[in-house]
């Protein structure tokens, strides 16, 4: 029975902002641990137990095949992950959460450059415009942040936030030149035991092992990633990069109610704003996609 490309993609999208979410919840899991631990230890714990939970979804999909060549190529993408994780986990503890989600919407911009230069996909201006007018929205709710006190802490966070910003982009390309060919459990897996693997000799000596109080944190955290890093392998293995990346603005909505309710971090009303153009231009970039879909149907 042949596939709908319409259904096809609006299960990608679902897949996609599940992840998002997820995702999102993972962040707030991670600015709690990093506060009283090593930031490499964190990174450590986030993929050792999402690898326990990788493992289950793996083993219930029974088992498939990984090949030489997989772990091959899945390594390669291990070391931009651990250095983006490492980037990342570190700004979160210079910088409030919606500010660093703020700065990392760079990724989703970047994302159809990066899969035109790893996989020779078609940039079309609709999907580039979706994403100025996103990254627009970016702009609009940074407008008025409060002024920091260590000007030098918050510099290198924003320097870290940016760097993550870039390998996200080049890691999410990689993902999708793969999950096609390997399947969402393959790939879920790989992306959280390889890179465990990376960082656990760092983490080990740099780091001490965290309070018995912080287990239940980092298995939240395991199973907010690997949930996550599933549901992007499902989506990203049926739809392009430039059509899934603006949804990762929406990112900045759960994370200003993240913030305000576990961090009291305060929203202003510039961050409401930029996420109203935010989803405008989520929804404006879907239109061609839905147009594509009806047209594909039609031809089928």
């Amino acid at each position: 029975m042949p596939v709908n490309p319409a259904s096809s993609r609006s299960g990608a999208v679902a897949f996609a902002a599940a992840g998002i979410a997820l995702l999102c919840f993972m962040d707030a899991v991670i600015k709690h641990l990093v506060a009283t631990n090593d930031t490499l230890v964190v990174v450590f714990g986030r993929y050792l137990f999402a690898s326990i939970f990788a493992a289950v979804i793996w083993l219930k999909a029974r088992r498939p095949a990984i090949t030489p060549e997989m772990w091959r190529a899945h390594g390669l993408r291990a070391v931009v992950i651990s250095a983006c994780a490492v980037a990342f986990f570190w700004s979160l503890t210079a910088l409030p959460l919606v500010e660093v989600v703020v700065i990392s919407f760079l990724a989703p911009l970047l994302m159809p450059f990066t899969a035109r230069l790893m996989l020779g996909e078609r940039i079309r201006p609709r999907n580039v415009g979706a994403g100025l007018a996103g990254f627009a929205g970016v702009i609009v709710a940074s407008v008025g942040a409060p002024a920091e006190a260590a000007i030098q802490t918050r510099l290198l966070g924003i320097a870290a936030v940016l760097f993550a910003a870039v390998t996200y982009a080049i890691s999410m390309t990689m993902l999708r030149g793969r999950a096609g060919k390997d399947g969402p459990e393959i790939a879920g897996l790989l992306a959280a035991l390889l890179p465990g693997a990376i960082v656990s000799g760092p983490a080990i000596v740099t780091g001490g092992l965290p309070p018995a109080s912080d287990i239940p944190a980092f298995i939240a955290l395991g199973l907010f990633a690997a949930g996550g890093m599933y549901f992007f392998a499902k989506a990203y293995a049926s739809a392009e990069t430039q059509v899934l990346a603006p949804l990762e603005y929406t990112a900045l909505i759960w994370a200003a109610g993240i913030g305000w309710f576990l961090f009291a971090e305060p929203v202003r009303p510039q961050v409401w704003a930029g996420a109203a153009l935010i989803i405008a231009a989520c929804l404006w970039g879907a239109r061609e996609e839905k147009a594509l879909s009806q047209a594909g149907s039609a031809a089928a």
